[in-house]
Parts: C-alpha cells; structure tokens; sequence
C-alpha cells in the first residue's frame, strides 16, 4: 500500500536477518549497541551512515537518535597527533586500550543508549563489554556483519587501512567459529549459552545491512 510504514524489528535472543529485507532496527533505550565483523566487515561505515558518526572525530559523537558512538577510529584520531610518526603496528594496543577506556567511561556516565565499534572476535571482549552493560543496569546487543574474508580484505584495501596477514587470518577463524557456535554455518547451535549475557545478536549481511535505514532507540510498545 502507498504511503504504507514498515515497522522496525525489535531483536530478540538470536536473530539471522540475512537475505532479508529491513528498513529499521530498534532497541530498548540505554541499549548497549555493538556494531561486530571482522576488520573491512563494514563497522565504521555502518556507524557512519546510520549514526552520522564523523570519520575525523576525536571524542565519542552524540548522534541526532540520542546514541553515543565510539569508534575506535576516534581514540585513533586523538592519539596520531602525539605517535603519528611511531609506525601504527607498535601503538595499535595504546588505541585499542583508549577505545575500551572510552567505551566504560560511556557507560559509565551516560544513560543515553551507546553505540560501539568492536571485532568481537575475541571471546573476552564479548564477555567484557556484557559485563559492563550488566555492571551499569544496560542490555548488551550485537550486529554481527558476516561478510566473506575477500570482501573484508576488499574493504581494508578501500579504506587504505590493511590489517597484516596472519591477524586478519586469526580474526577470520575466530568470526568462523562464532557463526558456527551460533549455528550460522548450515548447522545447529553447539553452545547455546553462548548468548547468556547477550539479549540479542542479530546477523546480517552487507545487502541485509544496507537496506537498514535507521536505527532508533525506545520501549516495544
């Protein structure tokens, strides 16, 4: 029907969206929103669209939905002035550190809902970022951007930042094992408590992600 609004999708527990069409997500206010996909999945550039999020920026930007975005780019930003000449391999731990440091003091802070650039490769950043939102009375939920290895790498090259070999490979890995914990490599499920600290993961891919025109923040009615 002309004219017709398609309502968002409220996420619940574990939701795979790819090859699905969705025009918006919503999540209960002072989510904790984190944007997840191997490095060239597409985090920045979803953050950046949906957020207006500014590339450049040194400080976590509120966004016009009331969100508070931290990317990692930002700690990045801010540090280049005073290690800028220290080839980026060595001082990569320093930004990563701010990053994390950013993201508690957001949570910490604020109560506006947080929207996060994080790998979530790792299985302790996953269970670091659920343990602040729990310490902080915040709901932990995921995006996870599940594109192949060469288009990640392509979009590395794109963006002219490459991450070297053998860490892309074990980010590769690690993504593989938790799409097949999850159950989405075409089988089950093999640990279910896998999202006991996660209200919702929500996988999508780049087509499914670039139908998402907005992302809003507020109670189901």
């Amino acid at each position: 029907m002309l004219g017709e609004v398609t309502p968002p999708v409220i996420p619940a527990t574990l939701l795979d969206a790819r090859g699905t069409s969705i025009s918006a997500l919503q999540f209960p206010p002072e989510s904790v929103l984190v944007f997840a996909g191997v490095p060239g999945a597409g985090k920045s550039t979803a953050l950046h669209r949906l957020f207006a999020a500014d590339p450049t920026a040194t400080a976590p930007v509120l966004s016009s939905s009331g969100a508070l975005v931290l990317d990692s780019h930002q700690s990045r930003n801010r540090l280049r002035p005073r290690l800028g000449r220290v080839p980026y391999g060595l001082w990569r731990p320093v930004v990563h550190l701010a990053h994390y440091r950013a993201i508690n003091n957001a949570m910490r802070t604020t109560r506006s809902p947080v929207a996060i650039h994080d790998c979530a490769t790792f299985g302790w950043s996953r269970a670091v970022l659920a343990k602040w939102a729990r310490d902080h009375d915040r709901q932990l939920h995921l995006v996870l951007i599940d594109v192949p290895a060469d288009a990640a790498r392509q979009g590395q090259i794109v963006r002219g930042r490459r991450v070297n070999s053998i860490a892309f490979a074990g980010h590769v890995r690690r993504w593989e094992r938790l799409m097949h914990q999850l159950g989405a490599r075409e089988a089950p499920a093999t640990q279910p408590n896998l999202l006991r600290d996660i209200t919702s993961a929500t996988i999508v891919d780049r087509e499914t992600l670039a139908g998402i025109a907005s992302v809003t923040f507020a109670k189901a009615n």
